[in-house]
């Protein structure tokens, strides 16, 4: 077979179609989801997060998945191969709940100006995206430096609490459209049933259930679909808007980079996982593609990171090559760039699409747990803790603001559980990782190593990056506030040191005996 042949072959194959509406499905989910958040609950004004958001953030899928077409090319010529599956890459799903409810809604809330609190968000990303191209070079050592269930623990918590729970409240809410969808991923997904006549089953599951949906409207019972009019200007052209969000988000941060650190270390993971399918792709060029496709979303208006995703595997199984990648850049990245990105999104009922978001967190957690030993299981549970204070958190905030009410109305016990898990899910991803991490070292007897995580968490809540006292979860200078709590949770978290250097000690004298 001559080259031409070869790269035919690559480019076009039956495979790709399976690839393309399941890669393409996966993304217009996590966009779904994004705009029924902002609009929904945090009451963002539709033209900016249909105008702007939306298809900034399709910008970022474009340069990505166009960038992983190319690599899959190369890599065809490079191996005389015609086998080549492209990776694939899409919005990060975990960082999207964690921005949407950690930076993009509460900067309005704060702020009280959706366009300032789109520019913060816009610079979020623009600076998550340059902290994964550094981790290009820096992704290795810290794969080294913390245990996998550090590592994992908290993409498990996020994939099963906020990723897979959180949408199900969507699908309990319209159950008949919700309950058809989630019954043909679990069957022919999770099954692994083929749908009849080789359908690709997401893409059944979110046709089927958009079909119903919309022949349940005809009775007042299912989603009423609307256009609305995409806003003026909404072409995704590169600005310098983020600069004016610069000053404020430091504020932010503590949220939005322990994710860019996720994604470091998922690109690496993602990278050998191709790798181990027969496709050997270059890591740094892996995860400089997914740095710098983020930089472009945020500079083109988007406010969610994008990411190499984890199913290479599935996406060759199902005979994929470098087409569905080219096919999703194009329709995502051009449904974007001439703004009816929004008008597609709007007439996809969330009922239709969360079962695919069920499916991707159980699979996530049930990787997190697959891929770490069996003794550390303990350790990866021990870090859902803090996420679970976050889940709970956004429930009694919605409930608050529903009621017209604010934490400072509560009362009493009441008053002091909401304390306790605004401490505890402030940073959560953070504190997840090291308390993952630390116990993970003690299981394995590393005392010393266990010791260094508690005290790096003792250093970080003096400063709110962890257990932040403040609703926004703002950073501080310890000596510039009033309450006293950082330096009880720091001084906490030292004694945990202290007696698991002290045990160190113990045991070493114990065989030096």
């Amino acid at each position: 077979m001559n080259v031409k042949n070869r790269l035919q072959s690559l480019l076009i194959r039956p495979g790709d179609l399976n690839a393309f509406f399941g890669l393409v499905v996966d993304n217009m989910t996590q966009l779904v989801i994004m705009a029924a958040i902002l609009v929904g609950i945090f009451q963002f004004p539709r033209e900016i997060v249909y105008g702007r958001m939306i298809p900034g953030s399709a910008i970022g899928v474009f340069v990505g998945d166009l960038a992983y077409t190319i690599m899959a090319i190369r890599l065809a010529r490079r191996t005389g191969r015609s086998d080549i599956t492209a990776m694939p890459l899409g919005i990060d799903t975990p960082s999207l709940f964690a921005f949407t409810f950690g930076v993009i809604g509460p900067a309005y809330v704060a702020t009280n100006d959706a366009a300032l609190a789109w520019k913060i968000s816009t610079a979020v990303i623009i600076l998550v995206g340059l902290v994964k191209t550094a981790g290009a070079f820096l992704g290795p050592m810290i794969q080294r430096a913390v245990p996998r269930a550090g590592l994992l623990g908290p993409i498990a918590a996020v994939a099963l609490l906020l990723i897979a729970f959180l949408p199900l409240l969507k699908i309990i809410q319209m159950p008949l459209v919700g309950f058809f969808s989630l019954i043909v991923i679990l069957t022919c997904i999770v099954g692994k049933i083929p749908f009849p006549f080789r359908i690709p089953a997401a893409f059944a599951a979110v046709v089927l259930g958009i079909l119903l949906s919309h022949l349940l409207g005809l009775f007042g019972l299912g989603h009423e679909a609307a256009l609305h009019e995409t806003a003026a200007g909404a072409l995704p052209l590169p600005t310098l808007a983020f600069l004016e969000g610069l000053p404020h988000v430091l504020a932010y941060l503590p949220i939005a980079l322990p994710f860019a650190i996720i994604v470091i270390i998922g690109g690496i993971d993602v990278t050998e996982s191709a790798a181990a399918a027969g496709d050997e792709y270059d890591t740094r060029s892996i995860l400089l593609t997914s740095g710098l496709s983020t930089v472009a979303s945020g500079l083109c208006g988007g406010v969610v990171q994008t990411t190499p995703y984890i199913g290479h595997p599935a996406y060759k199984e199902m005979g994929g090559g470098a087409g569905y990648t080219l096919a999703t850049a194009l329709f995502i990245g051009l449904a974007g760039i001439f703004g009816f990105l929004g008008n597609v999104v709007d007439l996809l009922p969330e009922a239709a699409v969360a079962p695919i978001l069920v499916f991707i967190g159980l699979e996530i957690t049930a990787q997190a747990f697959a891929a770490t030993p069996k003794e550390h299981y303990k350790a990866v549970a021990f870090a859902f803790l803090p996420v679970i204070a976050a889940v709970i958190l956004i429930q009694m905030n919605s409930l608050l603001g529903n009621l017209g009410k604010s934490s400072s109305d509560l009362q009493g016990e009441t008053a002091l559980t909401y304390q306790a898990m605004l401490f505890l899910s402030n940073g959560f991803i953070v504190s997840s990782l090291l308390w993952g991490g630390a116990l993970a070292e003690i299981i394995d007897r590393r005392l010393r190593r266990a010791a260094l995580f508690f005290g790096a968490a003792g250093a970080l809540a003096l400063f709110g990056v962890i257990h932040s006292p403040f609703e926004d979860g703002r950073l501080f200078f310890p000596w510039g506030i009033e309450t006293i709590y950082p330096f009880r949770i720091a001084a906490a978290y030292g004694l945990m040191a202290a007696f698991l250097v002290g045990m160190a000690f113990q045991r070493n004298q114990d065989k030096s005996r």
